[in-house]
């Protein structure tokens, strides 16, 4: 029978094995378990775990998001920031334009010609190149003798155009303007030109002979 002090008897104590008695510790009995107040209880302290620092560490190959961000956003504003210089060179570049339209003149018809068809500016100088050489820069200019004269079309106007091509070549926003026209009858000859011969034949100033010298259409 065991021993009311929590201790086992001799007779108990015998069974257990020599290296396990070697080593029993008699426990003391709390004499009322039955009337422990909560008072007297342990409180449970939170488990923590340490993390080895080496697997806190960032991986060499991922991007920190903040910085993503910030890389992201710096791109976004380097793209507003081009796109808001190119229309401010945009406007500026139309403000040229219409200032040498306002003008008017030989130089104002070629620009707004070009605006209309919508083509650079740049080859203003080869066109000019051409007019002064089929009508001398007038509007009103008509060939009444070489062979579309006698044939009944006459060339006519700055680009010296017989009435077909002027129909076939003018810009349709132009279609209703008379081949006099001065910015309509440009539409009309640069598109013969590059139709016929090219845009590089147009931008040089016109076909050439084997001298250099201006032969016209």
């Amino acid at each position: 029978m065991p021993s009311t002090t929590g201790a086992p008897s001799i007779a108990d104590a015998a069974e257990i094995p020599t290296s396990l008695a070697a080593n029993a510790v008699a426990l003391p009995v709390d004499p009322a378990p039955a009337h422990r107040s909560s008072s007297t209880l342990g409180t449970l302290s939170p488990v923590s775990f340490v993390v080895n620092a080496a697997d806190t560490q960032t991986p060499a190959d991922s991007t920190d998001p903040d910085i993503a961000a910030l890389d992201k956003g710096g791109k976004l504003a380097d793209q507003l920031a081009a796109l808001h210089a190119q229309a401010a060179q945009e406007a500026a570049e139309n403000a040229r334009i219409d200032q040498i339209v306002a003008q008017g003149g030989l130089d104002g018809w070629i620009a707004e010609a070009l605006r209309i068809m919508d083509m650079p500016q740049s080859y203003a100088p080869g066109i000019k190149k051409i007019i002064m050489a089929e009508s001398g820069g007038n509007p009103r200019a008509i060939n009444n003798w070489d062979a579309n004269a006698a044939r009944g079309t006459p060339s006519q106007g700055l680009m010296q155009t017989i009435p077909s091509t002027f129909r076939k070549f003018v810009a349709p926003s132009l279609a209703n303007r008379p081949i006099t026209d001065p910015v309509a009858n440009i539409t009309a000859g640069v598109r013969y030109m590059i139709a016929t011969y090219g845009v590089d034949t147009l931008v040089s100033g016109g076909r050439s002979n084997h001298l250099g010298q201006y032969i016209g259409y």
